[in-house]
């Protein structure tokens, strides 16, 4: 064995086995000893170990150091990732997670009909879904509205709106099978799909409407139910007297029983959902028995049978008559109905009764009668119009006021109204889904279950269309309600082995749907509303003491009653169609958009699905809402359109990783794509802002004004980015950057500005910003335009570099080709709440591109400054043509299609005043005293606060020689709008910024500078501090020192040339801006490019200029373009 692969034995070998896993026996014995018993103990610690981890804790005991000391595994071989463990989950104890989820939803604690957690396997495919699915498939309108369906359409037309109406179930199956097996659906059904996949706010207007639809379909099942009863069981318990007489009297009897059964079932579901899951075996077995029935009875009666005979006149269907009445003798019964009290039939006043015969026609035929080719044809009729053979008008028309007992058409019939009317039929699809979270493989039970149901019943339904239409007499199948055969029910007629079968199955059935429907669609509206989408349903989150949704009961019981008193079968089928149809084609939609965006979470274990499917079932859906009822439809729609925007714009914010935000990712992509194509036209041109914002210490921003005046300027359009540099590094500071991240966006939702916020840490805050300038925006959508605040405490920093930042910014943004905006005066600019009156005053003195023209214009589609008139300034020199200037600028701005006023002003007189040169040779000697200053840091504490005021003070109230010097100049003017400003505009008002400004130890309170250095400790000099401490005797001392270094100080600087023009410059404008918009609402006007040179003195000089060209306004934006043209006066 090689040397050094050999084990040898250590005396420090205990030492190291009780380091690495505790003290084994208690005590600290060396050698081999410690070794095996750390051997032996390993196995059974790493099996605590990993059992500890599955379970989530890890108590461990004196016997077991290594699990109490957590000396894992994971510490010794893997701990090169221990860090990473730290703060996230092991693969153990991730795999543990996964293996045991549960995909139910827990009952509620309180409620009694809860069942406790089941650990074994729950309920296979035939069990919870397949038969559920069947129960509430199969329903009313089968028995009591096929045959009339089938009679009025005829056997190829009917067989057609069954199989339309089929075909977008399966089509929908098939998308809500991939939807299902797309992951967990717990229980929620189509609304929790729906509103996964699509998003909350699809997810809660679909959940709203398969909530009423349930809630109608509900009162379609009671309002089916009474009809069974009064219609064909008991029809002596009208109370509005004969009602096949008086078709009003039979509506008025549904709605007042209707709602009696309403209070009984709602009664029912409240005390308890325990009797209605029982009472649900029953119905289904009563649906299954009866459609046996009529199987069976329909080949026992292959050749007809004699229970159902009608009285024909002529074509015409009669009612109301026995088989001994129907004849034409004279004094008959029918004879005195149709002729009255004459003696022979030439006397009778009715043409029809004379000219036709009578005769008694055998109601069911059988199918080897041949009656399928007289049913084949469609026999579509208005309102009021008699029920005949064929479609003669003269069988059909109602010439006479008086309809004697003839059966009359109750409904106007369609192709499309009856497909609205027949479709509540094959609705239901959702019960397999809804139970996903007692399946026992819901993924595998779902699919197979629910498209097996729908087969089935496809099946059954089809086959009775032909099997009714080849049975049945087509007169006795268009008669509804069975009033020609004494009000009996044809399709109970038709089954072995009696009537009752039907009736009672039928009507128990519908019991069973309508209690299902009345249990189920208080809990969706409850899951809705504990989902926190619609604000406004809150209070149905609520359960009684009992768990059950009592408040959401008591809602549908509401609506329900208002189903009820429509109090008609056939226009409820149609209004519950429309919402069954929306959600349906939700379902469709759903699955087309994640296929067809190939979502990486798109995974559907049912592989049998295809986009085209999808698509097919959502036109479907969409086409026969409108083919039954295009006000419906409309109504329908516009109810989910409501409850879309109310999400929208009221809802809780909810991240369900839906497919809409898979199209937005996608639409975004192609429209990146799109643009990265060119460059944007100029017509296309819009400022798309970078906001850089100074961060206080707390990591709120400092100046709030500037969100206001962007959403001022954007107006809620095109991209807005806020962004802030944090100094310091990244690894250390990014708690800062996210608190400083969601402070940002709540200033931003604040002020009502839309748009992204971004924090970049950077160890120097030049570079941040210039990283940001240069890499914010993705592709196309990248910000033109950057917003930066005006460095208001530059003067008063003891750093003599603090206007770098600001500078090297403006350098930046110039470089990067952005138009830069820096508003100064902010805290002066208006609120978004309010409104300005008055001028926004253009000062255009070089042309950037056309900004300064576009701005105002983009302000005044704002509220605040919609009021305010533009003013635009030119400047002409000696050798212009002030007049010409004045007439091309006037037509420039009708080309423009802006309205504003139009000022040329002359500066003809060049001559460099006094001012001029005294407030150069102040700016120099600051400079002289700044170079002197970086030559002796120590004495730059007891200097700096003389720097406040460029070291000379007057006798006279201590004011600053500058301030001296501009309040001589300006001395005819309002000294408030005079004033220096060295501080940073606040609230307080001019008085106190006046006293403020006033004293050269105030000066030095002055706010730090706007350049984005966020973590900058910047000094603020309290005057109410150690100044006013300071004896009189001492400050006399200090202002002779002041002015004896100034003194000598000046008598060695000569005014550099170029500085006196440049300073000559800003005084001329300055005057004639001031004299011109001193009351203007907003000054835009061009800031001067910055200095090309670096040197302190030079970016001193530049700021002192700007300070000196916008003295005495209160609001000013200075505007500098981005090299490129931003307007046009083309089309």
């Amino acid at each position: 064995m090689p040397e050094r692969f050999k084990v040898t034995k250590s005396e420090d070998s205990g030492i190291l086995i009780n380091k690495i896993y505790g003290n084994v026996d208690g005590e600290a014995t060396g050698g081999d000893a410690n070794l095996d018993q750390a051997s032996e103990k390993l196995l059974p610690t790493y099996q605590d170990v990993c059992l500890h981890n599955t379970t989530g804790t890890g108590d461990g005991t004196d016997e077991q150091p290594f699990v109490a000391e957590k000396m894992s595994g994971y510490e010794t071989n893997l701990y090169l990732y221990s860090e990473e463990m730290e703060d996230r989950p092991r693969i153990s104890t991730f795999i543990g997670s996964l293996a045991n989820y549960s995909n139910t939803i827990p009952p509620a604690s309180s409620d009694p009909d809860a069942r406790p957690a089941a650990g074994g396997a729950r309920m296979g495919t035939l069990i919870g879904v397949y038969l559920p699915c069947i129960q509430n498939i199969f329903g009313v309108i089968l028995f009591i509205r096929l045959t009339w369906v089938v009679g009025t359409a005829g056997a190829i037309q009917g067989f057609l709106i069954v199989f339309i109406c089929c075909c977008v179930t399966m089509l929908t199956a098939i998308s809500m099978s991939a939807i299902a097996t797309n992951g967990v659906v717990p229980g929620g059904g189509s609304y929790f799909m729906i509103s996964r996949s699509l998003g909350p706010e699809f997810g809660g207007a679909v959940g709203m409407l398969f909530y009423t639809g349930t809630t109608l379909a509900a009162a379609m099942y009671i309002v089916g139910a009474v009809e069974i009863v009064l219609t064909y069981m008991a029809p002596g318990l009208s109370i509005f007297g004969d009602f096949t007489k008086d078709v009003n009297a039979m509506y008025n009897n549904f709605r007042v029983y209707g709602t009696g059964l309403l209070l009984v079932m709602g009664t029912i579901v409240f005390i308890g959902v325990k009797f209605v899951n029982k009472f649900a075996t029953v119905a289904l077995a009563c649906v299954i028995f009866s459609i046996l029935a009529v199987y069976i009875g329909i080949f026992v009666n292959i050749n007809g049978n004699d229970n159902l005979f009608m009285c024909v006149l002529g074509n015409r269907l009669l009612k109301d008559i026995s088989m001994q009445d129907c004849n034409k003798t004279v004094g008959g019964l029918l004879f005195n109905q149709f002729c009255g009290a004459v003696d022979n039939i030439e006397n009778c006043n009715n043409d029809y009764f004379k000219r036709n015969n009578i005769s008694i026609v055998r109601g069911i035929k059988g199918l080897s009668s041949g009656v399928f080719l007289d049913n084949i044809h469609a026999s579509f009729l208005q309102i009021g119009q008699f029920i005949a053979r064929g479609s003669d008008p003269e069988d059909t028309e109602r010439l006479d006021a008086e309809t004697y007992n003839q059966v009359l058409v109750d409904i106007t019939t369609t192709f499309t109204i009856l497909i609205g009317i027949f479709f509540p039929s094959v609705t239901g699809i959702m019960a397999g889904s809804n139970r996903s979270g007692d399946l026992a493989d819901a993924q595998k039970s779902i699919p197979i279950g629910t498209i097996c149901a729908i087969i089935t019943t496809s099946t059954v339904y089809l086959s009775c269309v032909l099997l009714f239409a080849g049975t049945v007499d087509n007169l006795l199948l268009r008669d509804k309600f069975g009033v020609s055969i004494g009000g009996r029910l044809v399709v109970a007629n038709i089954a072995w082995p009696n009537q009752w079968v039907i009736l009672i199955g039928s009507f128990l059935s519908t019991l069973g749907a309508g209690l299902q429907s009345l249990t189920g669609a208080p809990r969706l509206l409850q899951a809705i509303a504990k989902d926190g989408i619609i604000p406004f349903l809150s209070p149905f989150a609520i359960s009684s003491s009992r768990g059950e949704p009592t408040r959401a009961l008591l809602l549908t019981l509401l609506i329900c009653q208002c189903g009820i008193l429509l109090g008609n079968v056939d226009y409820l089928a149609p209004l519950l169609s429309m919402f069954f149809l929306m959600c349906y084609g939700f379902v469709n939609l759903a699955c087309a958009l994640q296929t067809l965006l190939r979502t990486p979470n798109w995974r559907p274990r049912f592989k049998y699905y295809h986009w085209s499917l999808s698509v097919l079932g959502l036109a479907l859906c969409i086409a026969v809402m409108f083919m039954t009822s295009w006000y419906y439809a409309l109504v329908a729609m516009g109810m989910a359109g409501c409850i879309y925007k109310y999400i929208e714009y009221r809802g809780a914010e909810k991240e369900w990783g839906d497919g809409i935000r898979g199209l937005a990712l996608s639409a975004a992509r192609y429209s990146l794509l799109r643009l990265e194509e060119g460059p944007p036209h100029t017509k296309n041109w819009r400022p798309q802002i970078m906001i850089l914002a100074k961060l206080t210490d707390d990591l709120v921003p400092k100046y709030r004004k500037l969100f206001a005046f962007a959403a001022q300027l954007k107006a809620g359009k095109g991209l807005t980015v806020c962004v802030s540099v944090i100094s310091g590094d990244f690894t250390r500071s990014c708690g800062e950057a996210m608190a400083a991240k969601q402070s940002l966006g709540k200033i931003m939702d604040e002020e009502r500005v839309k748009g992204f916020v971004d924090i970049l840490v950077a160890r120097n805050i030049t570079d941040g910003i210039s990283h940001l300038v240069q890499t914010t925006g993705l592709g196309g959508l990248k910000p033109n335009t950057v917003i930066l605040g005006w460095p208001y405490g530059w003067r008063q920093s003891e750093d003599d570099r603090t206007w770098q930042v600001f500078l090297q910014t403006v350098r930046n943004v110039a470089a990067a080709r952005m138009a830069l905006l820096v508003p100064k005066g902010i805290n002066f600019f208006p609120d978004s709440s309010e409104k300005v009156v008055g001028n926004i005053d253009i000062w255009w003195i070089v042309h950037d591109g056309g900004l300064l023209m576009l701005l105002p214009f983009l302000l005044k589609q704002h509220r605040t400054w919609k009021n305010c008139k533009m003013r635009i300034f030119t400047v002409a020199q000696m050798e212009d043509n002030s007049i010409q200037m004045k007439k091309d600028l006037k037509t420039f701005l009708y080309h423009l299609r802006i309205e504003g006023e139009v000022e040329v002003v002359e500066m003809m007189d060049s001559d460099i005043s006094a001012y001029t040169y005294e407030r150069t040779l102040m700016m120099e000697q600051r400079n002289q005293m700044l170079r002197e200053l970086r030559l002796n840091k120590k004495e730059s504490l007891g200097v700096v606060e003389t720097l406040v005021d460029f070291h000379q003070v007057t006798t006279e109230d201590k004011e600053p020689l500058v301030q001296s010097i501009v309040d001589h100049h300006h001395q005819n003017m309002d000294p408030r709008t005079t004033k220096v400003r060295f501080q940073e505009p606040g609230a307080e008002g001019d008085a106190a910024n006046n006293k403020v400004e006033n004293k050269a130890e105030n000066k030095a309170e002055a706010e730090p500078s706007n350049e984005l250095d966020l973590t900058e400790k910047n000094e603020d000099y309290d005057s109410s501090g150690k100044e006013k401490e300071d004896t009189s005797e001492k400050e006399a001392m200090d202002d002779t020192k002041e002015q004896t270094v100034a003194e000598e100080t000046k008598k060695t600087i000569t005014p550099d040339e170029a500085n006196v023009r440049r300073m000559h410059t800003a005084v001329k404008l300055n005057e004639v801006i001031v004299n011109r918009s001193h009351d203007a609402q907003l000054v835009i006007l061009n800031l001067p490019g910055p200095p090309k040179d670096t040197k302190m003195e030079r970016e001193s000089n530049y700021m002192e200029f700007l300070e000196v060209l916008t003295e005495g306004l209160e609001r000013v934006l200075m505007v500098r373009g981005g090299g490129q043209e931003v307007i046009t006066i083309y089309s």
